[in-house]
């Protein structure tokens, strides 16, 4: 979809038209009184590949319950931000869009047509209701401001606009378009950007590890993860054993503590509790009554009470342990090795597997640079930033989205009111 401007001249400029671009045209459309001019340019040929790959195709689009706790950033700045615009606030707003919701086992919410084209459709159906000019293969490289209008400057010439919002997203996923730009954009309008890394990324395992025996299965586990012997990040869900490692959802989770511990060189460590009720006291006590009581059952049997099998034997066989050996005859120090596997397995973690697979940026611009009411920058006026670009990243179960829609709802409300 493009349209051309043809003086080159907009009252709002959008650079980035994915989700939260595409809210903010829309809120800013509706802000106004129908005369201003709105336009979205954005380097990729169609809008809205990262919201068609995600949740598997079918689009998260936010969870029931949305707390300031299930994301990382000023928690303070955010709190306001999600305030203005809740969970409850997205689902009315979808449902005035035709799209309606519905609640899965965990709270995540997705549309009934399982289809992540339905949310997609609908945000674009609704730009051209409301005649926002949507400018694909527009490669925004640089802003600067002229006579109080900011001139950007893209592939297919200038464009000047009295209002900008940067909605250009971060480094995930850079297939769906998102390079990391938007981050020097902000820097040549005076603002900071933190340091960035992925989050929500699968993580790589060492060869030595038994994850390739293992692939294919899901279960529940508790991570730690630790830094000098201090635990910074503790949860607990359903991990995926893979080829290259370990994903599911506690995993992505649980990423960004490591990835963000590691860039910065401080030597991350993650151990998993492969019996995340249990302790090592607790699993110590089960195998020495299993010594007496089931004296001749082997233990890869008792294990598999507890474990799939197939994990039960890798994680004998990590341990130096025979899986044909019976209870009755594991001696002592090869007990308390295995209850140390079971409680406290470490993982040896070598690298996230890439911003190709990663879900969401952590770190981008400091949440205290903006004006958290209308998402304004405090550094220039006019200029306002929405979703990824800014130092925010949540869990998954469609937080971010509902960060997308939030951010995206204050900008353009603001931009096209004001």
């Amino acid at each position: 979809m493009s349209t051309a401007v043809n003086d080159h001249s907009v009252d709002l400029a959008i650079i980035g038209g994915g989700a939260a671009g595409l809210t903010a045209a829309i809120f800013a459309a509706q802000s106004g009184d129908g005369s201003r001019r709105i336009a979205i340019l954005d380097g990729a040929k169609t809008l809205g590949a990262k919201i068609l790959v995600a949740g598997g195709g079918r689009c998260n689009v936010t969870h029931d319950v949305v707390d300031v706790v299930d994301f990382n950033g000023s928690r303070n700045i955010i709190k306001k931000i999600l305030a203005a615009f809740s969970a409850d606030d997205s689902v009315k707003w979808f449902a005035s869009l035709g799209v309606e919701l519905k609640r899965e086992e965990g709270g995540k919410l997705f549309p009934v047509t399982d289809s992540a084209r339905t949310v997609l459709n609908a945000l674009l159906r609704r730009c051209d209701q409301l005649g926002v000019i949507i400018l694909t293969g527009h490669r925004v490289t640089e802003i600067s401001l002229t006579a109080e209008r900011f001139q950007i400057q893209h592939s297919h010439g200038s464009t000047f606009a009295r209002k900008v919002i940067l909605a250009t997203g971060g480094r995930s996923l850079p297939k769906t378009g998102s390079d990391g730009l938007g981050w020097q954009l902000a820097r040549q309008l005076g603002h900071a950007v933190t340091d960035t890394y992925a989050a929500l990324a699968p993580l790589v395992l060492d060869p030595s590890m038994f994850h390739a025996s293992v692939a294919g299965i899901s279960m529940e586990v508790s991570l730690s993860t630790f830094v000098a012997g201090k635990r910074i990040d503790h949860r607990t869900g359903s991990l995926l054993w893979t080829h290259f490692g370990i994903s599911g959802p506690v995993v992505l989770d649980a990423s960004r503590h490591w990835v963000g511990a590691s860039e910065t060189r401080q030597q991350p460590v993650m151990h998993a509790n492969l019996l995340p009720t249990q302790s090592f006291e607790t699993v110590e006590q089960w195998l020495i009554q299993l010594a007496t009581a089931r004296a001749k059952a082997a233990v890869t049997t008792m294990l598999a009470e507890r474990l799939p099998a197939r994990v039960a034997i890798a994680v004998l066989v990590h341990s130096g342990i025979d899986p044909a050996t019976v209870c009755g005859q594991l001696p002592r120090d090869a007990r308390r090795n295995l209850v140390h596997t079971l409680t406290a397995l470490p993982l040896k973690v070598s690298q996230h597997r890439g911003w190709n697979y990663a879900e969401v940026t952590a770190g981008g611009v400091p949440l205290s640079e903006i004006d958290a009411r209308t998402m304004e920058s405090r550094k220039q006026p006019g200029l306002y930033l929405a979703g990824e670009i800014l130092d925010c990243d949540g869990r998954i179960g469609g937080f971010n989205f509902q960060w997308a829609w939030a951010t995206g709802y204050l900008a353009g409300h603001a931009a096209g009111k004001s």
